[in-house]
C-alpha cells in the first residue's frame, strides 16, 4: 500500500530525519519536465535556479532520459578496474567539443576541483620543477569550488570554514578581479591560478573586461596553470559553451561538472592537454564511480542535445533580452543588475530587508528562485526557456520587486 504524503508532511520528515545543511524553500516537488516543475499538490511552478546550472538542457529532457533508461537496462557501473563501452567514445565527444587532448571523469563538481588542485600540484614538482610540497596556488576572495575540507579551506566565507579545521596549506587568496594583485603574488612556486571566469555563488559576479585575458598572459609568461573552474559557468550558461569563450583565451585545465549530467546523473572532470594529463599515472588518482557506463551515456546525450538543439545560441540570445528588460524595470530595491546570457544576479540594497523574502514572494506567483550572498537573487533557467516563458516571469518579477 502506497502512503500519500502532503507537503506538510514531507517538509516534517525531513526536517526530523534529515541533516540541516540546507535552507530550502519550502516547495516539495514532485514532477519537472523542460522549465517546469509541479509541487506535490499539483501547483505548477517555473524553475528560475534549473538546480544551480545542472538542468540547463531542461528537466527529464527526453533524449536524456531515454539514454539514461536504455544505459540502466544494459550496465550501470563496471568500476574502472575494467573497461566499459561508454567511457571511449563519451571521453573523445567531449574533448573534440572543448578542443583539448584528454578528459578525466570524476563525479561531483568537488572532486573534479580536487582533480585539478592534484593535478596542478604534480605538474608543479614533476614538469616546472617547483620543490616537493611547496606549490602554490592562487585563488581569489568571494570563490566558490566546492565543499570538501581543502576547497573550504581557501574560501572567503567564514561560515564555510568555521569549525571545519585545520585547513590545507599552499593557496593564497586574491582580490577577485585584480590582474594586477596576480601579478604581484605570482613566484617561482606558483603551479596554479584557479579561477571562476563568473562567480555564480558570490552573487554572479562578472569581473572586468579583459581580466581573464590577462590572467592567460601571466599563465603563460611565468610558467603558470591557468585553471578555470567551469561548473556553474560551462556548458551553454552565459551564451557560449563555456564562460572564458567570451574573451576568445584557451586555459591549461577546465573543471566541468552540473550541466554534463543533464540533470539526470552526477558526472564532472577536468579537461587537458598532455603536458598536465601525463602527470597522472595508474594508481595515482581515481573513482569507483568516475566514468561509469551509465553517466557516460547520459553525459553524451546531455552534449548532444547542448548543442544539435540550440541551446548555447538560445541562452545567448535570450540572456540579453531579459536583461535590457530587467533594466527597465523601476524598482526602488534593486541596486544592480548583471550577468552573461541566461546567468543574472539581481543584486537588492541592503535596506530592502534581504533577497530571501523576495524569493519567498516569487514562489507564492508561481516562479522559483534562490538568494545567495543575503542581497542577491539569482536568476537562471534552464537554457530551453522560451521568449515567453520569460515574458511571463518577468511580469511576477516585476510585481514582486515594485
Amino acid at each position: 500500500m502506497t502512503t500519500t504524503y502532503s507537503a506538510a508532511d514531507l517538509i516534517r520528515l525531513e526536517e526530523a530525519y534529515g541533516a540541516h545543511n540546507y535552507h530550502p524553500l519550502d516547495v516539495v516537488i514532485s514532477r519537472a519536465r523542460g522549465v517546469w516543475v509541479w509541487d506535490v499538490e499539483g501547483k505548477k511552478y517555473l524553475d528560475f535556479l534549473a538546480a544551480y546550472s545542472a538542468v540547463n538542457q531542461g528537466h527529464c529532457h527526453p533524449r536524456i532520459v531515454a539514454a539514461l533508461k536504455e544505459q540502466a537496462d544494459r550496465v550501470t557501473l563496471t568500476s574502472r578496474a575494467f573497461r566499459n563501452d561508454q567511457l571511449g567514445p563519451f571521453c573523445q565527444q567531449i574533448c573534440q567539443l572543448a578542443s583539448y587532448a584528454r578528459f578525466l571523469p570524476m563525479n561531483t563538481g568537488a572532486e573534479a576541483v580536487e582533480t585539478a588542485i592534484k593535478a596542478a600540484r604534480k605538474w608543479g614538482t614533476t614538469v616546472k620543477g617547483v620543490e616537493e610540497d611547496r606549490g602554490e596556488i592562487l585563488v581569489f576572495a568571494g570563490n566558490f569550488h566546492g565543499r570538501t575540507t581543502t576547497i573550504v579551506g581557501f574560501s572567503t566565507e567564514a561560515q564555510y570554514r568555521q569549525g571545519f579545521g585545520p585547513f590545507t596549506p599552499g593557496f593564497k587568496i586574491l582580490p577577485y578581479g585584480d590582474a594586477a594583485a596576480v601579478e604581484a603574488a605570482i613566484t617561482p612556486n606558483t603551479v596554479g591560478i584557479l579561477v571562476e571566469p563568473i562567480q555564480g555563488e558570490g552573487g554572479i559576479i562578472v569581473p572586468p573586461e579583459g581580466y581573464l585575458r590577462r590572467l592567460r598572459e601571466l599563465a603563460t609568461a611565468r610558467r603558470v596553470l591557468l585553471i578555470v573552474d567551469e561548473i556553474q559557468s560551462g556548458l551553454g550558461r552565459t551564451g557560449k559553451l563555456f564562460a572564458f569563450q567570451h574573451e576568445g583565451i584557451r586555459p591549461d585545465v577546465v573543471i566541468v561538472g552540473k550541466a554534463l549530467g543533464g540533470g539526470c546523473v552526477p558526472i564532472s572532470g577536468i579537461l587537458a592537454d598532455d603536458e598536465v594529463m601525463g602527470v597522472f599515472h595508474p594508481g595515482d588518482h581515481g573513482s569507483t564511480f568516475g566514468g561509469n557506463p551509465l553517466a557516460c551515456a547520459v553525459a553524451r546525450a546531455a552534449l548532444q542535445v547542448l548543442v544539435e538543439e540550440g541551446m548555447v545560441e538560445n541562452s545567448a540570445r535570450l540572456g540579453e533580452y531579459f536583461m535590457e528588460r530587467l533594466r527597465q524595470l523601476r524598482s526602488p530595491h534593486v541596486r544592480e543588475i548583471r550577468g552573461k546570457g541566461l546567468w543574472i544576479g539581481v543584486e537588492l540594497h541592503p535596506e530592502a530587508g534581504g533577497a530571501r523574502r523576495f524569493c519567498e514572494a516569487l514562489q507564492q506567483e508561481g516562479l522559483l528562485c534562490k538568494e545567495t550572498h543575503v542581497n542577491t537573487i539569482r536568476l537562471a533557467p534552464p537554457l530551453v526557456i522560451t521568449r515567453e516563458e520569460i515574458d511571463w516571469a518577468l511580469e511576477r518579477i516585476a510585481k514582486v520587486l515594485a
